[in-house]
């Protein structure tokens, strides 16, 4: 299959890379993001766009012939909600994903969709938590896309495997912390802790094979692995 994947530099789309890199179902890899991977592999090229998070900035109708022709988009970027207002949130992760995801849905009919959301997101987009209202609208309306599918990956905590590292500070300490109490935690809390590795195998499967619904939380997700 041919992937894009949005994403690529941050922890999770790090490790989705490396499984999309090893995996012989892949043959060809679009990373596109604001900054370049460092990588160099034979599946993969990239697609940089610097000012692709500021609203209105890229026109994605120029890029066509760069982005269709794919059979999966693994939907990894994102950003924190930590000192944001909701407005500026949701450009990000309800305005860009959207256009982009609008883009994609158009060329590609055939495309199976995967976003990375989050363990908590607010379906109803009534609640008192802003990120998980914005995370739910944005679920809500992928879903309405026509896409051959769209899954919703609403992971809970995540441990990073083989150097895949957050681009955020206060999650790289906390990871960092962590660690020697993460293999329990996983054996305590196995429905609420996924590793990279198991993200990304996950996303291989459901695009290849399906998944049995299109929200999947963490125990839904470890059973797409298998």
């Amino acid at each position: 299959m041919k992937v894009i994947l949005f994403g690529a530099t941050g922890m999770v789309g790090q490790g989705v890379m490396r499984e999309c890199l090893h995996d012989p179902r892949v043959t060809q890899v679009l990373a596109v993001g604001r900054t370049a991977t460092g990588l160099t592999h034979a599946k993969l090229s990239e697609l940089t766009l610097p000012a692709m998070t500021d609203p209105g900035m890229t026109d994605w109708e120029t890029l066509d012939g760069l982005l269709a022709g794919y059979d999966a988009c693994f939907f990894c970027l994102g950003v924190s909600s930590s000192g944001m207002t909701e407005d500026a949130y949701t450009r990000i992760t309800h305005g860009l994903t959207l256009e982009v995801a609008r883009t994609l849905a158009r060329l590609n009919s055939g495309m199976t969709f995967i976003y990375v959301s989050g363990s908590g997101t607010d379906g109803t987009e009534r609640g008192r938590t802003m990120w998980a209202r914005v995370k739910g609208r944005t679920e809500n309306d992928l879903r309405r896309l026509p896409f051959k599918a769209v899954y919703l990956f609403r992971p809970g905590l995540i441990p990073p495997l083989h150097g895949a590292r957050s681009k955020t500070s206060v999650y790289r300490l906390f990871y960092t912390l962590t660690a020697p109490l993460l293999p329990l935690a996983r054996r305590l809390f196995p429905n609420q802790v996924l590793t990279t590795v198991e993200i990304g195998q996950a996303m291989l499967n459901a695009a290849e094979r399906g998944a049995p619904q299109a929200v999947l939380e963490t125990a839904d997700i470890r059973r797409v692995v298998a």
